[in-house]
């Protein structure tokens, strides 16, 4: 039976031309990232990755499995402090690397989603200020026409940037990650607005090697909601001031030079006088709220109003003992068809995430992936919503009134 004739019996269905993936990110699997500044802050105190999955050897082991699970999309990312490692000093070895990585992919039939940074920066930029650096926008710039000379007409689809809004909040304010900065909020601000430049910049680039480029960001956008209906209308007007400037803010300097809009969606918050309050449902092993809701109600509201392409290029759930994560695909799902169905453009949809990997400062403590990864041996192993998503990703969607059993 084809795709086609088992879709007539799924009550969750999804677009023909339907982008199913997983997604990864340099630092967290590749291992050796050394030339950067998060290897740099693993001396001074977090935890250190090591070889993290070892996917830098590994990746064609890494691509089978999601080819595997039926998958026709995959999202990386590049390595900046590879392809860079000392100011103005390429190293064409390196980008050769990710070009035989695309080329694996397209091998397997698996499209390409490349993003260009991903939370890291060489060391040598974050010497001289990172994201705070007056020209860092040009140095981004280089960076990306070096990387589109060599794959530009390689690669369809890129993420300029991963999550700025954590990246700037979490190392300016909070301060624990990379470059440790607390309460920096000038420094947070100033970030910001050089990413914006680079964005656009990066654009600009992209467009010119490939004039078929789809190229957007990658917003972490979370679902805030009023919180107390005691404060009423002030509730309301809370979370929209909150909402604003933790994403739209971003995005709305950008709307002009973004061809889709990328979307990672992990959190949920009530808001009200008394703060900003995570939600109260069932919790992953990270201790956030899993409420899959949200998913719907965010892509909704950012199609309205941006009207562009919508990917979800990232969505998981921290997970070790696997017995959360299938219910939680297959229910955010059901709420992102619901969007689709409604008219919502969303194009893709990429889990996160492929393998169990190095989560940040938590070291690898939360386990995320699709593939248990045993970082003794680095064997990897398909968990059972690996196959419950491979199954769902064959069929093009599913039977929500009955339980998905894995092949």
């Amino acid at each position: 039976m084809d795709r086609n004739r088992k879709s007539q019996f799924l009550d969750v269905k999804f677009p023909d031309d339907f982008f199913w993936g997983t997604a990864t990110a340099s630092h967290q699997i590749e291992g050796n990232n050394t030339n950067n500044d998060w290897w740099d802050g693993e001396k001074k105190g977090l935890p250190r990755s090591g070889q993290a999955c070892d996917s830098y050897n590994r990746y064609e082991e890494d691509f089978n499995l999601a080819k595997k699970m039926h998958n026709n999309a995959h999202r990386f990312s590049i390595e900046w402090s590879r392809i860079e490692p000392k100011e103005g000093k390429f190293d064409e070895k390196e980008i050769e690397h990710y070009r035989k990585i695309v080329y694996a992919l397209r091998l397997r039939g698996l499209e390409p989603f490349v993003t260009l940074h991903h939370f890291t920066i060489p060391i040598w930029l974050a010497k001289k200020g990172g994201w705070t650096n007056k020209n860092i926008s040009r140095y981004f710039e280089r960076y990306v026409k070096f990387v589109a000379e060599r794959i530009g007409k390689d690669v369809k689809f890129w993420a300029t940037i991963n999550e700025p809004n954590v990246v700037t909040s979490i190392g300016y304010i909070a301060g624990f990650w990379p470059p440790f900065r607390k309460k920096d909020f000038s420094g947070c601000i100033l970030s910001l607005l050089n990413m914006i430049k680079a964005h656009k910049h990066a654009y600009k680039v992209l467009h010119k090697y490939n004039s078929h480029a789809q190229v957007g960001i990658d917003m972490h956008i979370a679902y805030y909601e009023p919180g107390s209906k005691m404060f009423g209308f002030g509730s309301s007007v809370l979370a929209d001031i909150a909402k604003y400037y933790s994403h739209y803010w971003f995005l709305d300097k950008i709307k002009e030079f973004q061809d889709f809009l990328g979307i990672n969606y992990y959190r949920h918050f009530q808001v009200s006088i008394m703060g900003i309050h995570e939600g109260r449902g069932k919790i992953s092993d990270f201790e956030w709220e899993i409420y899959p809701r949200g998913i719907y109600k965010i892509a909704k509201e950012a199609f309205q109003r941006y009207r562009k392409p919508i990917y979800i290029l990232e969505n998981g759930i921290a997970d070790a003992d696997d017995d959360q994560r299938p219910d939680f695909i297959k229910s955010h799902l059901m709420w992102l068809q619901r969007a689709i169905s409604e008219g919502v453009d969303i194009k893709g949809y990429f889990h996160w995430s492929l393998l169990d990997n190095y989560e940040w400062a938590e070291g690898f403590t939360k386990r995320f992936g699709l593939v248990e990864v045993d970082f003794n041996s680095f064997k990897r192993t398909v968990r059972h919503s690996g196959k419950v998503y491979a199954k769902i990703c064959k069929n093009n969607g599913f039977n929500s009134k009955k339980t998905i059993e894995a092949d």
